[in-house]
């Protein structure tokens, strides 16, 4: 689980201050303090990396680049003061390492928030600098060893050392602790307050001034006179003086949903905008204090306990695909539409979906051709820069982030399914239907037998498409099988096709 002082102390680095819950999830317990200090470099540069972003996106200075970061976020939680307040510490030190040409990872190992313990690796985001590390850190940290700010950072800077922060840190870090509502009136583990572990994560009281009432309890005299469980249903009716609880509810057996699990199932979640320069604005940020007093929970948008309704498009990834009922409907108006123009005796196949987990298994690791020179970019980094700019193909399948890419799998399974379905159900009057699977492991299969490597199979420049060899190959297999199963599809060989190419010659297959 998420360890709240953890969540709180990484707040200095603006919005990011949580994180660190990617990571944090098994550590908890662990003695030593290295993975605590890990929160602390990964928000530092990412908010660094977001600052030099800035300047680029928008042109202009580091100072200004920190101000405008700053005045994106909301007043509430005092997230804006306290941005302020940590650009006041920590920007010239930062100014002064941009000019030296230092990058994200180098500024946070020089500002102390980043650390190479002794007998680990040196952890960092971008390529190592052309010069040896250590002379570059060197140089960085003779460029701040004066600076003030460096004594933050070593004496463990905590956002809640400032006074106006405390009791904000201090409401988080118990509503965490107890698992129980912080704001309850009546002390009867409900509340009417959405976040604090309040009904975004159990039911709503209807009245938290009488603790006997309170979600999920046996009504109370048939709530003849209160609503006494918050079902909304209580009162009397006067046409025949039965309660309405008993009327509508008696005999129907209600039941509750407790899910047992961790930040998966309560829908963890980062909005994308939150860390992309080029996607931010003064409207990106309007959930944040939602967010952070749900410890970046969704629980009222999960998969199990969810009943609100999503109103950002950043919220997930899944509903920005195209839906089984979707493409049911889509597919049968384009088949209608083909029923009504194309001559009779027509064939038509319908293709399924490849399972697109094949690119990052195969890709990730090598290098794209902008980075074969200096080996600094491998399609990794070249599918995380195409989805931060969100001009990704296919970000479902181009993604670091595992469960995305199978649940964009599932989502394909589904569609096939929803294909094959349509070509197995439905009757039209002027072709018949057809389905066929986009198995690309079986053109993988065939490459390899040729004494190819499966990822000669992808055009190299967009990481995506099948290239022309894989194209041929997918060639191969559908014409045999349509020869093997569906022949009639291509009717029978004209016996005069050697006396036409005698006459005629190679006409080149058109």
């Amino acid at each position: 689980m998420k360890s709240p002082q953890k969540i709180l102390t990484t707040a200095p680095l603006f919005l990011l201050l949580t994180l660190h819950t990617l990571v944090s999830s098994g550590y908890d317990n662990w003695p030593d303090s290295r993975h605590s200090n890990s929160h602390y470099c990964i928000g530092c540069v990412l908010v660094v990396s977001m600052i030099e972003q800035f300047t680029q996106v928008h042109n202009s200075t580091v100072q200004t680049s920190m101000e405008r970061l700053c005045s994106y976020l909301p007043e509430k939680l005092f997230l804006k003061t306290t941005c302020y307040l940590v650009v006041h510490i920590f920007g010239p030190d930062i100014i002064k390492l941009f000019r030296a040409h230092m990058n994200a990872d180098v500024v946070c190992h020089t500002l102390e928030f980043c650390k190479q313990d002794p007998g680990q690796p040196l952890c960092h985001l971008y390529p190592l600098p052309k010069e040896a590390w250590k002379f570059t850190l060197e140089k960085a940290r003779q460029i701040v060893k004066k600076s003030p700010a460096l004594t933050y950072s070593r004496s463990g800077f905590d956002i809640c050392s400032f006074p106006f922060l405390a009791k904000i840190c201090q409401k988080i870090k118990l509503a965490i602790q107890n698992s129980l509502p912080l704001k309850d009136a009546d002390s009867d583990k409900y509340s009417d307050f959405p976040t604090l572990r309040g009904f975004h994560w159990r039911g709503r009281d209807c009245n938290d001034s009488n603790r006997m009432a309170y979600p999920g309890r046996r009504p109370d005299n048939w709530d003849s006179y209160q609503d006494s469980n918050c079902n909304g249903i209580w009162g009397v009716d006067p046409k025949d003086g039965i309660p309405y609880e008993k009327k509508f509810c008696e005999g129907s057996e209600p039941r509750g949903v407790i899910l047992l699990g961790d930040s998966a199932g309560a829908h963890f979640h980062i909005p994308p905008d939150w860390i992309t320069a080029s996607q931010m604005s003064l409207k990106s940020f309007f959930n944040l204090p939602i967010a952070l007093t749900n410890e970046l929970d969704w629980p009222q948008l999960s998969g199990t306990t969810g009943f609100l309704h999503s109103t950002s498009r950043n919220i997930d990834p899944l509903p920005e695909m195209t839906t089984p009922e979707k493409l049911y409907s889509k597919v049968m108006q384009t088949l209608q539409y083909l029923d009504s123009h194309l001559p009779n005796g027509s064939h038509v196949i319908l293709y399924g979906l490849p399972d697109g987990r094949f690119l990052w298994d195969q890709l990730h690791d090598r290098y794209h051709p902008l980075g074969q020179l200096n080996k600094d970019v491998t399609y990794a980094h070249f599918y995380s820069f195409l989805n931060c700019l969100q001009v990704s193909p296919c970000h479902g399948w181009m993604s670091s982030n595992k469960t995305l890419r199978n649940l964009t799998s599932e989502r394909a399974e589904q569609l096939s399914t929803t294909l094959k379905k349509i070509a197995t159900s439905q009757k039209f009057m002027n072709f018949d239907l057809f389905y066929l699977d986009f198995d690309f492991q079986k053109i993988v299969k065939k490459w390899q037998k040729r004494g190819g490597q499966p990822w000669q199979l992808i055009e190299p420049v967009d990481g995506f498409h099948p290239n022309e060899v894989a194209s041929q190959l997918f060639a191969d297999l559908f014409w045999e099988k349509m020869q093997r199963q569906w022949p009639h599809v291509l009717g029978k060989e004209n016996p005069f096709n050697p006396q036409i190419e005698q006459v005629f010659g190679d006409q080149g297959g058109h």
